[in-house]
């Protein structure tokens, strides 16, 4: 094989006037094979004339290019040598990498334009908080704006004004508690008006409520009892104030919503309102405008208070309410408390018909008087006078309680608290089941259902209930503690009570002292803040283990 390294130049025929390259490469392997050394007369001009070069008449020497010149008349040509092609081949290959590069850009570019644009961003956003001194900073775009969650609460001064749960009329947030305290001037006092109400409720109002609690002074504060909580879709009568503070809380659980509410309050002169504290010895008091009919929508409460060691004695004289046979639309109810909670109720009435005589327990006593949108009649005048807790007697028939009340003495260590202040249950250290004959049946009433029993005796003998209907009808009113955390220890000792556990010879079986003790415990705070008085005395109830004794469900 022939050294591919060595190029010679073989000039052709004179006639053919061009130069010729023989590239080994291309030519066969064979004996004289390639072009020939260029001979002088090949290497003369036309005239004949040497061209006078240092290798005239010489061989090239090895590995040396030796190039020859043409005649004048004649310019070399290239004929597929291998630098050509090479060249081509370096200027198509780069052409195509252009080419292709070009491409690829443009690709790269349709399909990135989000990320570059946010990269353009970026490095935007770096060369504004990067901008050298005295350079002016490009403008960045505001934050996309957000409706900040309605403010609630605060402290209203003015003659007037109006109050409204969060988002009102929209549906109020979760987990929200709003609390506004109105102040109008000394000697006046506040008429609130919740003009529109829709709040989750239940009869205790323990989730979703509106409270009112009317503050009478700087070192002291008077709550308006069971009235001061609100919820449901009944919007409440108007309500005067004895004093010119009050304070209105809204409270919102983390489920149920609703509506919400709106009020609105005035300033008023105490001459215009009803109700009010009365703490002398002895006094009246009466609807607004009477004897005229009274207005619409009123909620007024007087507070009876008198000197410890007293006890007061309440009589109406006129006496004409809106009829109803549930009292459920216009009326009075006289409370043996400071408050007005369901266990301290002494009556309600309406209609014509004068309440009896009425005498509290203690030193305090408060009358509540209600009225609708519908009719009005002429309304009440009432007295009151206090006398010694003392001069009341009992007679032998009856316990006197430590307040001077008096009791029947089958109340006296029943289990239940009978005084206000407990003392017929005092030092009492068991209760003897009464003897009754009786067949056992299965539980009906809902609440009860699902217990360790399923079989109960009525007549009830400890609470003088009839049948499980009256059972039933009495403690559809205990569903509204079940929201409370206590609930199942609270429905164990309540269903125990009034659908007892029937004893194979049909008596009735006592829950055991643990039993009221645990339900007490965890309990008694509970219904405290609802103002409901622990009523029971676990004291009196048996405490052991033995099945004939007690029970616990």
């Amino acid at each position: 094989m022939k050294d591919f390294t060595e190029i010679t130049l073989c000039p052709d025929r004179l006639e053919q006037s061009k130069t010729e390259f023989c590239n080994p490469i291309f030519e066969p392997e064979s004996e004289g094979a390639g072009c020939a050394p260029p001979t002088p007369h090949q290497m003369a001009g036309e005239n004949g004339s040497s061209t006078g070069s240092p290798w005239d008449g010489l061989a090239p020497p090895a590995g040396q290019r030796l190039w020859g010149r043409a005649g004048r008349k004649h310019r070399p040509d290239c004929k597929f040598s291998w630098l050509c092609v090479a060249l081509m081949s370096a200027l198509l290959s780069l052409l195509l990498a252009l080419l292709l590069g070009i491409i690829i850009s443009q690709l790269q570019s349709s399909h990135s334009a989000g990320p570059s644009s946010a990269t353009a961003s970026a490095h935007h956003h770096h060369a504004t908080t990067t901008a050298p001194a005295g350079a002016t900073k490009p403008q960045r775009d505001p934050p996309p704006a957000t409706t900040p969650e309605p403010s609630c609460g605060g402290t209203l001064k003015g003659p007037e004004g109006s109050l409204s749960s969060p988002r009102y009329p929209a549906p109020y947030p979760p987990n929200t508690l709003c609390v506004w305290r109105i102040q109008v001037e000394d000697g006046l006092a506040i008429q609130l008006k919740i003009e529109s109400l829709s709040l989750e409720g239940t009869r205790w109002c323990l989730f979703d409520r509106v409270e009112l609690y009317e503050e009478l002074g700087a070192a002291s504060s008077s709550p308006w009892g069971g009235t001061s909580r609100f919820c449901g879709d009944v919007a409440p009568p108007t309500i005067n104030t004895n004093s010119n503070r009050l304070r209105v809380t809204f409270v919102s659980d983390n489920s149920v919503g609703a509506l919400g509410f709106t009020a609105h309050y005035r300033a008023i002169v105490p001459s215009d309102k009803c109700g009010g504290s009365l703490t002398s010895l002895e006094g009246q008091f009466s609807t607004p405008s009477h004897p005229q009919p009274y207005p619409h929508q009123q909620l007024c409460l007087w507070q009876i208070a008198v000197p410890v060691g007293h006890v007061i004695d309440l009589q109406f004289h006129n006496f004409s309410l809106e009829s109803q046979e549930d009292c459920t639309f216009d009326f009075v109810e006289v409370h043996d408390s400071a408050g007005t909670d369901a266990l301290s109720l002494l009556g309600r009435f309406c209609g014509s018909q004068l309440p009896p005589v009425l005498t509290s327990s203690r030193h305090v006593m408060t009358v509540l008087f209600m009225a609708d949108e519908g009719v009005a009649e002429d309304g009440f005048f009432a007295t009151y006078r206090a006398r010694n807790a003392t001069e009341k007697t009992c007679s032998p028939l009856e316990f006197s309680c430590r307040n001077g009340e008096c009791q029947a003495r089958e109340s006296v260590c029943d289990g239940w608290h009978d005084c206000p202040d407990g003392s017929d249950e005092f030092n009492c250290t068991s209760v003897s089941p009464p003897s009754f004959e009786s067949s056992c049946q299965q539980i009906q009433v809902e609440v009860c259902l699902g217990l360790s029993y399923n079989t109960t005796s009525f007549p009830n003998i400890w609470l003088t209930i009839p049948d499980q209907r009256e059972a039933a009808t009495m403690l559809r009113d205990y569903k509204t503690l079940m929201g409370l955390s206590c609930y199942q220890h609270l429905r164990l000792l309540i269903c125990s009570l009034f659908v007892p556990k029937c004893t194979p010879d049909g008596g009735v079986l006592q829950p055991c002292r643990s039993v009221c003790l645990t339900a007490e415990q965890r309990c008694q705070q509970a219904l405290g803040l609802l103002s409901i008085l622990w009523p029971i005395n676990c004291n009196v109830l048996p405490d052991s283990n033995d099945p004939v004794e007690c029970f616990k469900p």
